[in-house]
């Protein structure tokens, strides 16, 4: 398709048309969740950090064997 083309087909949107278009962004249940989830694994790897340390700390950590 040439650009002759192009302008043609965008020209037949008329303004009613161009009102009726949504767009941009929406905030879905799935962007909520990827946010949330990202939120939970970054307080379970500081959460389990602190344990590391506490545990090395108080010397209470378990023996290998």
């Amino acid at each position: 398709m040439d650009m002759l083309d192009q302008k043609n087909v965008m020209n037949k949107i008329n303004r009613n048309e161009l009102r009726e278009i949504d767009g941009g962004i929406s905030i879905t249940g799935t962007i909520i969740n990827a946010f949330t989830d990202a939120i939970k694994t970054v307080y379970d790897f500081g959460r389990s950090l602190g344990n590391s340390f506490r545990r090395i700390k108080e010397d209470k950590l378990c023996e290998i064997k």
